[in-house]
């Protein structure tokens, strides 16, 4: 069967079935459309995720496999538990979201172009202000070193960029990410697409179909009004 790559509408928010994906670029759905916050959050809530390069079209995205950390699996090993112990680092929530979004775009560890951006850091900052992006930020004393920001729908978090100025920053902030979404019920977090770091703290791959049914009930999660206040993390590990 032949597969069609989809044009958005302008004038529509409509995106068309997960189902009709292309297998080869895996996963993309779509082109057009625009970074509007409806438009976000109607892609988020059905599974999908712009993703695009510099001089490329807006592309949108559902892959299968779909990667995954199951909470309860987050891999903590005996160097990273013993480091949360002692670490010298601090960790909060949503206090410098245009910071961690502007080190993701340009983390000093990527070797390839980013893909964050100037009109995809806008969108973000947007959906931010109306509490839809979210960030964890890692400092020493005054100092940010390590975060990660992703989209959060009811009980539903999708994982967008983490960065790291110092060893083990990003590693921090998923963990803490982990247990905070714990503490409200929620499972898993949306990791997008597989890679060894995320494989390494115990991110699966998944088929869309499951993913599809692990996003709706997670949907179905109500967080409390004071679920993404900013403010400082504090966990024993």
């Amino acid at each position: 069967m032949s597969q069609r790559l989809y044009q958005l509408s302008d004038t529509s928010l409509a995106f068309p079935p997960l189902e009709h994906a292309l297998t080869d670029p895996n996963g993309l759905l779509a082109i057009g459309g625009d970074l509007s916050t409806q438009r976000l959050i109607n892609a988020y809530k059905n599974g999908i995720f712009p993703w695009f390069s510099e001089n490329d079209p807006l592309m949108w995205w559902s892959p299968t496999p779909r990667a995954i950390i199951n909470i309860s699996d987050l891999k903590i090993n005996k160097t990273l538990k013993k480091f949360l112990k002692k670490t010298p680092f601090t960790v909060s929530l949503n206090k410098d979201f245009a910071q961690v979004i502007n080190y993701c775009s340009d983390a000093p560890f990527r070797k390839e172009g980013t893909w964050i951006l100037p009109p995809m850091q806008q969108a973000y900052q947007e959906l931010h202000q109306q509490g839809i992006a979210h960030s964890i930020e890692v400092w020493d004393q005054q100092e940010l070193v390590g975060g990660l920001y992703g989209v959060a729908i009811n009980g539903f978090f999708s994982g967008e960029s983490m960065f790291y100025t110092q060893s083990n920053a990003s590693k921090v902030a998923l963990v803490y990410l982990a247990e905070h979404l714990k503490n409200a019920g929620i499972s898993f977090i949306d990791c997008q697409m597989l890679n060894p770091f995320l494989e390494s703290m115990g991110c699966i791959e998944i088929s869309r179909e499951k993913f599809v049914k692990l996003k709706e009930q997670a949907l179905t999660i109500s967080l409390a009004n004071n679920f993404w206040q900013a403010k400082q993390l504090n966990f024993s590990f």
